[in-house]
């Protein structure tokens, strides 16, 4: 091929190959990954002027130099510092003028598409003719706008209904859900798919053929239409409004409004869309959501990337022990799983199949995993494992035993972790002759949906086994948050003050299914009662007991009578707060709706708990305060987490209400002294 770029561009390889073909290649400069930058879209901006210039070309094909992906998305960095609306609308509408240059071009165009094909960089995309996605790929393929509070602002809400149909478009857009490149075929946004050394062959067939573009069948482009739109727009706005409250989450509702106005279609549909993506980038919900979005990057490269884990042998086949072997499995290691008996280890077997039938949908992928998941009733695995997990009963006395076992048989650089959940490190590490090589890697339930994983060390623990903890847990997809040895750690340590505050408030009279709402109301994606039954009355019980003196309250006598009468939570053939059948809830009744007081009553002694737990360093900053609490408890994301969320309402507003709890409720809600720190000299 023959290098032809114009001057000044760095991102972009300009080449013409034999069949004369234009390939552009996105090679971003000085970084791993490829994104739709300004710069990177100026650039394309560039070349497309050449392009125009050249009348006989006979097609165009972009695609990415990097192993990554094809394009991630727009630089969400650029998002940070976006404060007017209206700069924000024009900076979409730049990345919209350039996209439409391509759809423009008078030659066909051909987007190949290596693995992750996300946001703008699938928007980029559909403004191609064409698109061939590489198989092989799991779900790789979308529009995740949503997470991040806005919606796709380059044209694609208009290009995704217009090749989709509205139905698949929105939901899509809606959900912010990945597609594989079958799914993506399926649905219509992919025209071919092909192995990595076949797809340049297959797009240059593609354009030599020039069939015609995808678009949605006639009878989807029906419901686009202006007598439809409104019905189903009114339909679309009951289903989103469950989970996403106006408020709260603004992206989905304006998604609804976008397409209702001008059903995917028209200039004007183009001109709103950076419209309202404008008003969008600059809302506290975007503000904030972008702001997880870099703490979850910061977490993820804590530790440096290896995969010096290969083999991991868990010892409990419980529900969490055997979780946590099943996922390890999934994720590429050789797992041991051990227990008294076979009797112990066939439950757990039996849900990590249904697991890997769910997560692995690549031929024989299943199969595999399935294979590298040995039940190990002796122990064989202990002697060559990389790390060795603990996930038995929460007890101090069965916990030293069997580490006093397990540091005779494992090697001398094996890790030894702990998946306690309250128990301090120090007391299960001192039995040990070396105690320093004890770290506590604690999951949560359930494993295979829950990002993330407190790493606890000690003021002795060795930096290095410390270290190889926190980069298995990121080998294995997870979000490791290090935390220093306290009981009940951060995420146990602050949800127990706010569940027992609920209890109390049931107590006072308020139903179970009101306290639960008030919850839901805040933003938080289950109530703390329905939390209980999830996790078991048992073992909040137990945790409760554990952290009493921390927090300072004893667990309230409701929760042994539950645990006497049988009711364990949804575990439990009596169920809990809430009855259940066939793992859904029965007896559903009306309740009184909650008052705002309620709400505040339950929050604030999470927000104060939180506050506490910064003082006494359980996390090194109030960053990764939020981030623990957000993506280990569901807290409710759009407000960044329990700190961003007290610095946007305010030190006076967030004393006042604590006050005022404080004054109908007793001490418990006096204001922690660490505010005074968080919120600094404002």
């Amino acid at each position: 091929m023959s290098n032809t770029n114009p001057s000044g561009v760095t991102h972009w390889r300009v080449s013409h190959g034999s069949t004369g073909h234009c390939w552009l290649t996105l090679d971003k400069a000085d970084t791993g990954s490829n994104t739709l930058s300004s710069d990177v879209l100026a650039e394309l901006d560039q070349i497309i002027n050449e392009l125009e210039s050249q009348p006989d070309l006979p097609g165009v094909i972009i695609s990415s130099a990097k192993k990554s992906g094809f394009i991630l998305g727009a630089d969400v960095r650029e998002f940070e510092h976006l404060t007017d609306p209206k700069a924000a609308a024009e900076l979409a509408a730049k990345g919209q003028a350039v996209l439409q240059r391509i759809e423009d071009l008078p030659c066909p165009t051909v987007a190949l598409m290596n693995g992750y094909t996300l946001g703008g960089g699938l928007e980029l995309a559909l403004a191609c003719r064409y698109r061939v996605a590489v198989e092989g790929y799991e779900r790789c393929i979308g529009l995740p706008e949503v997470q991040l509070g806005i919606h796709p602002g380059f044209g694609g809400s208009v290009r995704a209904v217009k090749i989709m149909g509205a139905v698949k478009a929105l939901d899509l857009i809606l959900t912010g859900r990945s597609l594989s490149p079958a799914e993506a075929r399926a649905a219509g946004l992919v025209d071919r798919i092909a192995p990595a050394e076949k797809v340049s062959e297959v797009g240059i067939k593609l354009l030599s053929q020039s069939p015609p573009p995808r678009r949605a069948r006639w009878y989807l482009r029906l419901l686009s239409t202006r007598v439809l739109r409104p019905v189903i727009a009114r339909r679309l706005r009951r289903q989103v409004s469950r989970k996403a409250r106006p408020e709260q989450y603004p992206a989905p509702h304006a998604i609804i409004d976008l397409w209702k106005q001008h059903g995917g279609s028209g200039a004007a549909a183009y001109r709103a869309e950076a419209e309202s993506i404008g008003r969008l980038l600059v809302s506290q919900t975007s503000k904030n959501l972008v702001r997880l979005f870099f703490l979850r990057e910061r977490l993820r490269n804590l530790a440096p990337k290896s995969d010096t884990v290969s083999r991991v042998h868990v010892v409990g086949a419980g529900v969490m022990g055997g979780d946590i072997a099943a996922w390890c499995a999934l994720t590429g290691l050789s797992v041991t799983m051990q227990d008294r008996e076979e009797q112990y280890l066939a439950p757990a077997l039996e849900r990590a199949d249904v697991l890997f039938g769910k997560r692995l949908k690549g031929p024989g992928a299943a199969a595999e995993a399935k294979s590298r998941l040995v039940a190990d009733v002796p122990g064989d695995g202990i002697a060559d494992s990389d790390i060795v997990i603990e996930a038995i009963i929460e007890d101090l006395e069965a916990k030293q035993t069997l580490f006093k076992d397990l540091e005779n048989e494992v090697g001398a650089d094996t890790v030894l972790a702990t998946n306690t959940s309250s128990i301090r490190l120090e007391e299960i590490a001192s039995v040990l002759r070396n105690p320093h090589r004890l770290v506590g890697i604690h999951f949560f339930n359930p494993v295979a949906s829950m990002p993330l994983v407190e790493v606890i060390r000690t003021e002795t623990t060795d930096v290095d086994q410390f270290n190889r903890a926190l980069a298995f847990v990121t080998q294995i997809g997870k979000l490791p948050l290090p935390c220093a040895s306290a009981p009940g750690f951060l995420v146990n340590r602050i949800l127990m003050p706010y569940m027992l505050e609920a209890l109390t408030a049931h107590e006072d009279g308020h139903a179970i299914e009101t306290v639960d709402a008030a919850a839901r109301r805040f933003g938080m994606p289950m109530g703390p009662l329905e939390l209980a039954d999830r996790v078991g009355v048992d073992i909040v019980l137990h945790v409760a007991q554990i952290l009493s003196q921390s927090i300072g309250a004893e667990p309230p006598k409701m929760l042994h009578d539950m645990i006497t009468d049988g009711r364990l939570g949804q575990k439990s053939p009596r169920g809990g707060f809430y009855e259940y059948e066939d793992g859904g809830r029965r007896h559903k009744r009306r309740f009184p709706a909650p008052d705002s007081d309620l709400t505040d009553r339950m929050m604030l002694m999470l927000l104060n708990e939180a506050a506490a737990c910064y003082s006494e360093g359980i996390v090194d900053d109030m960053d990764l305060l939020d981030a623990g609490v957000v993506f280990g408890t569901g807290f409710a994301p759009f407000t960044g987490g329990p700190v961003q969320y007290a610095r946007n309402c305010g030190r006076d507003d967030i004393m006042n209400r604590l006050k005022r709890q404080e004054s109908k409720h007793g001490d418990r809600f006096k204001p922690h002294a660490a505010w005074q720190n968080i919120f600094g000299s404002e």
